[in-house]
């Protein structure tokens, strides 16, 4: 079929863009390569440090601590039955990856969306980049993160960061948004400067909504578990890949029951983490 005007070479651009950050920022990428993988191994290795029966039983206590006793006892079943199923070791793997994913989505989301939330220029360049990095396909991700950082964890980190981080930003800008004008009025009557009002009223009262926004993200990087390992990213994503490739059905229910398990762990605590300080700032 003919085209009425020619193809723009998007594809070029791309790939010349991508040659030229390779090129001259290859010293930046490799210090972001040594640095990720010796968090996640450390991660890895303090977590396997703990003995798995103390792990649960300190994983269970905060469980019951910041949410209830049903939540507290499903954590001790499911994480008993991930040790029982062998998947303890590809489990403290995968919880190494997530953490590590949305603790560097909380490092640069918040202070981005805070930012947003403060400038409406910088409000109205980064909701169309949100919105573009949340409708990209996931794999896309995983081809710069190869080309940038090889194969391995540092990709499944950095494709997870992108894929995870909007919901954070995104929802740091409409707690702080959401704060009643009555109560900013009140603090500007009072004489208080904008880092005053930012940090002693706007933010605390934003918590439970930035909460949810962490909530979110930490599904989110759990989500590109097994598309990470694709990448050669280790952990319960790649039994699942290795599962899927070998058509055993079985292994990967176990896998995929273990990824479950996690995952519903990592939202109730969570989401009751911003139910708490939600309560906490109505008192």
């Amino acid at each position: 079929m003919e085209q009425w005007l020619p193809k723009l070479p998007i594809a070029v651009w791309v790939d010349d863009f991508v040659n030229w950050l390779t090129t001259n920022l290859e010293v930046a990428f490799d210090g972001v390569t040594t640095i990720l993988e010796s968090v996640v191994e450390g991660m890895v290795a303090g977590f396997g440090f703990i003995p798995s029966y103390v792990f649960i039983i300190l994983l269970t206590l905060l469980a019951w601590k910041v949410s209830n006793k049903g939540i507290g006892l499903f954590t001790l079943i499911g994480l008993f039955l991930v040790d029982n199923l062998g998947y303890w070791e590809p489990m403290l793997e995968t919880l190494a990856l997530v953490l590590t994913a949305v603790f560097i989505s909380i490092l640069l989301g918040i202070p981005m969306g805070i930012w947003a939330s403060q400038k409406q220029m910088v409000k109205n360049i980064v909701v169309p980049v949100l919105d573009f990095m949340q409708t990209m396909p996931a794999f896309v991700y995983l081809i710069p993160a190869i080309f940038f950082f090889n194969i391995g964890v540092v990709p499944g980190v950095v494709a997870s960061v992108i894929f995870a981080m909007p919901p954070t930003i995104r929802l740091t800008i409409l707690g702080i948004q959401q704060v009643p004008a009555d109560i900013i009025e009140a603090t500007e009557a009072f004489g208080s400067t904008t880092s005053q009002r930012l940090l002693k009223v706007q933010l605390p009262l934003a918590m439970p909504t930035i909460m949810a926004g962490i909530n979110q993200s930490i599904m989110l990087a759990l989500s590109m578990v097994v598309i990470a390992s694709m990448v050669g990213a280790p952990g319960l994503g790649a039994d699942v890949y290795r599962a899927v490739t070998q058509i055993q059905i079985g292994r990967g229910f176990e896998a995929g029951l273990s990824i479950v398990v996690i995952a519903i762990i990592l939202d109730r605590i969570t989401q009751n983490i911003g139910k708490n300080k939600n309560q906490g700032g109505t008192v």
